[in-house]
């Protein structure tokens, strides 16, 4: 299951961004995705999981490999997610603005 923390938490690392970019064209074994990254596999393979648990990723066993791909339900959450995110910011930034044109200056 996706949650708000997990998914921001997991999305804020850059590394965990560009695996999902990379898994957005299929799925992929873990030696695949660690491909062009300047740190080891293992490395990759904890981000990896960082992004299994936050719901955003999924893994299977396709022979002696381990296939990654996005997962669509976490996809879905995280689009969700976002979405409210941008409408709270929608209405927060101009009620924001609102406030700031009306302060009175302070004097002293």
């Amino acid at each position: 299951m996706v949650t708000t923390n997990g998914a921001l938490s997991a999305l804020a690392d850059d590394t965990r961004r560009e695996i999902l970019t990379r898994l957005a064209n299929g799925p992929q074994p873990a030696g695949q995705v660690a491909r062009g990254f300047r740190m080891s596999q293992p490395a990759v393979s904890k981000h990896l999981r960082v992004l299994r648990q936050s719901g955003l990723v999924v893994s299977h066993k396709a022979g002696r490999q381990q296939l990654y791909a996005l997962s669509p339900d976490g996809m879905t959450a995280l689009q969700r997610i976002l979405a409210e995110l941008s409408r709270m910011w929608a209405a927060a930034l101009p009620a924001f603005k609102e406030f700031i044109d009306n302060e009175q200056p302070i004097t002293r």
